[in-house]
């Protein structure tokens, strides 16, 4: 008759196998202390080599003994070397991972953004702090065109900024568009590509001619010497 995993008990710790859990309940059985102990030294030798990934480290020692005792069901009477571990361990839930409070006003430009607007807040000086308004406006435009392939105005540039420093920050927007000031930070490189391939074919025909031209001249010289 054959015997399906189907049919049989479920395993603890499936990491470690079904022979490692017979090798457990087999354990329990012995009477004789000291060899339990012996025989549950030699078996967390032989779940430690069935995981040579783990390194031989006071946590790792430990965690293999605590398994030891989850296999056995926490019924095992042996000297363990670590405290035996509380039965509780198994049904205590992991603590729920709060979801993040910082509040982002406009997303596409990121946090840090509100921290540029905070410094800039700092300032003093109004060169200064005009200098940073426009370039703050400058980064925005380039991030804002990173996620949208629509340009951005001045106007909503400057609104943002006024939104994100509490109307604090300001800036003359006829001067911001005269002057450009908000022009974007990256700017794309033109391609080049088609004036390469236009140079390549150039001197692919120019090589043509060039041979041609070589050819009349051998040409000549054959009727030269005739």
């Amino acid at each position: 008759m054959f015997e399906y995993n189907s049919s049989k008990p479920n395993l603890i710790l499936r990491e470690y196998g079904r022979n490692i859990q017979k090798l457990v309940n087999h354990i329990k059985t012995i009477d004789d202390k000291d060899k339990r102990n012996r025989y549950a030294e030699t078996l967390v030798e032989l779940m430690r080599q069935l995981n040579p990934a783990i390194s031989e480290t006071n946590e790792t020692n430990q965690k293999l003994w605590d398994d030891l005792f989850i296999m056995a069901e926490f019924d095992l009477d042996i000297d363990s070397p670590y405290p035996k571990p509380e039965e509780e361990i198994l049904n205590k839930k992991p603590l729920k991972l709060g979801y993040s409070d910082n509040h982002i006003r406009f997303k596409h430009y990121g946090k840090n953004m509100e921290k540029l607007i905070e410094k800039a807040l700092e300032l003093e000086d109004k060169e200064e702090r005009e200098g940073a308004i426009v370039y703050i406006g400058k980064l925005m435009r380039s991030f804002y065109s990173t996620w949208n392939k629509d340009n951005i105005e001045d106007e909503s540039i400057l609104k943002n900024i006024k939104e994100l420093s509490k109307d604090e920050l300001d800036i003359d927007l006829e001067k911001v568009k005269e002057h450009n000031l908000f022009e974007s930070l990256y700017k794309e490189r033109p391609s080049n590509n088609n004036n390469n391939k236009g140079s390549g074919k150039n001197r692919r025909h120019k090589g043509r001619s060039g041979g041609g031209r070589g050819g009349n001249n051998k040409s000549n010289g054959r009727r030269r010497r005739h």
